[in-house]
């Protein structure tokens, strides 16, 4: 058979086949097909692994981003810290509270340089920051060597603290930019650190000039005392205010119906028990009649006296028609139904459209300041959307206030800016340790910025020193 014969033979074959529905295979389609299948499998593999690694890059920047930011954050609150501890360090004129100022300064000093050097940044651009932070830190130490032993600070040495306020100022000022920049997204903490296989190392990249210009960290964010002076004093661990026979359930349910009318109660039902071993109470939640919109309100009610501790109404809050003297008025009002007698607004803030108006109890013209009730007002028809009088339960009972052993001119002489005080008081004020301090009370204004400064009345030592801050939110102090 010749080659002619042996082709027409095989094409007749894969016809036939291919009539019956069967293909028969080229030699090497198995090999061929096999490498493919390789091949193939080879390139979604590279794709699964460059998506893993691509995942664990975002990972790995997120975490680095979290702790840059955690080490910005914090530093820049020491140095709002210094800020504010330089200011007090100018009005004091007692050896031993400035010793007490300067040895915060100095610590929160350490602390500012620690989390500087997490930063993910060249030193070089930092080096005004780091010359700064040496310089309060270095400084404040000597000095606190020196109000240890009794001395009192110089006028040349309170310029050089006022200097050093100055700058801490101006430093406080470039760190709102920076923060503003990193909340908009125009600033990354990658753009500071290089980019691949240097990531977030401190490389000698081009740094922004917003880094260039600054001589610190952070946003202006300070640790404020919302509540007025004195008002996280929770020490003690017995309620003081409280006195009487346990109540039950239900009279826990007519005390509510006292403070907002029984008629206007309705769906009350008991959440939980509330055991704590200083207030223990009953937690309730209902709903109050002749609202327009959801009226859900929420209260705890003491076991011993049945003493309303806070309740909350949350509502949104219309137009404001109200101003603050009207809400403090309305408020003063609602604490005389209350039984909560004798007393005086302090300080508050607005937020939303609601007022939180402080007030502290008042016995023989004294202002006891651990005696706290803090009330919501909302400002758009006036309405108590909220209440909370723990500070007063924990504390509040008739004192045995004594004479002053000074008198109020003598006490004014131990101010260091006397000639900015404005006005003065006789005024009670806790201590850290439970225990409470009887104070003349002087009010000043110094380069715009209002302070509180208190005198013991019966041994004359500078206890406190407190920054008002007056912000678009309210009344503070710090």
């Amino acid at each position: 058979m010749d080659y002619d014969e042996k082709e027409y033979i095989m094409l007749n074959r894969g016809r036939h086949n291919s009539e019956h529905g069967v293909v028969t295979e080229k030699p090497g389609y198995h090999a061929r097909n096999k490498a493919k299948n390789v091949v193939i499998a080879i390139l979604a593999l590279t794709t699964l692994f460059g998506a893993w690694q691509y995942h664990r890059a975002v990972l790995l920047r997120r975490q680095l981003d979290a702790q840059y930011n955690r080490a910005f954050y914090e530093m820049a609150g020491y140095v709002q810290d210094i800020e504010v501890l330089l200011t007090k360090a100018m009005l004091t004129s007692s050896p031993q509270k400035a010793a007490d100022i300067l040895k915060e300064i100095w610590h929160r000093a350490e602390l500012v340089s620690t989390n500087l050097g997490q930063l993910p940044v060249q030193q070089g651009a930092l080096v005004n920051t780091q010359k700064f932070i040496s310089q309060v830190g270095d400084y404040a130490k000597t000095l606190n060597g020196q109000n240890v032993k009794g001395q009192v600070m110089s006028k040349e040495q309170m310029d050089t603290i006022k200097n050093l306020h100055q700058f801490a100022v101006s430093l406080n000022e470039s760190l709102d930019k920076f923060q503003g920049e990193l909340s908009a997204g125009t600033m990354k903490w990658e753009n500071l650190a290089g980019e691949g296989a240097k990531l977030f190392s401190k490389t000698d990249v081009q740094v922004p000039q917003s880094i260039s210009n600054i001589d610190g960290t952070f946003e202006n964010m300070p640790t404020l005392i919302y509540d007025g002076p004195f008002s996280e004093h929770m020490t003690n661990q017995k309620a003081l205010g409280l006195s009487g026979e346990n109540i039950s359930e239900d009279q826990a349910i007519e005390k509510l119906g006292n403070l907002f009318g029984k008629a206007n109660i309705r769906n009350i039902q008991k959440v939980s028990d509330n055991k704590n071993g200083v207030i223990d109470t009953y937690n309730f939640r209902f709903e109050l009649k002749g609202k327009k919109e959801a009226s859900v309100a929420e209260a705890d009610v003491s076991v011993v006296g049945g003493k309303v501790v806070w309740f909350l109404y949350n509502r949104d809050v219309g137009d404001v028609e109200l101003d603050i003297d009207k809400a403090k008025e309305i408020g003063k009002q609602f604490l005389d139904k209350s039984g909560f007698k004798s007393m005086k607004d302090t300080y508050y803030t607005e937020q939303q459209g609601i007022a939180t108006i402080n007030y502290a109890y008042v016995q023989d013209g004294v202002t006891v300041y651990p005696d706290l009730v803090k009330v919501k007002v909302a400002l758009d028809n006036g309405e108590i959307v909220g209440f909370e009088s723990k500070g007063y339960l924990m504390s509040h009972r008739e004192r045995d206030i004594p004479k002053p052993a000074i008198t109020e001119a003598e006490a004014l002489q131990r101010v260091a800016r006397k000639e900015n005080i404005l006005s003065s008081g006789l005024a009670i004020i806790p201590t850290n340790y439970g225990k409470e301090l009887f104070c003349y009370e002087f009010k000043g204004k110094v380069d715009d910025q209002d302070f509180l400064v208190y005198i013991n009345a019966i041994t004359g030592e500078e206890e406190d020193i407190l920054l008002i801050i007056n912000s678009e939110e309210g009344i503070l102090t710090m």
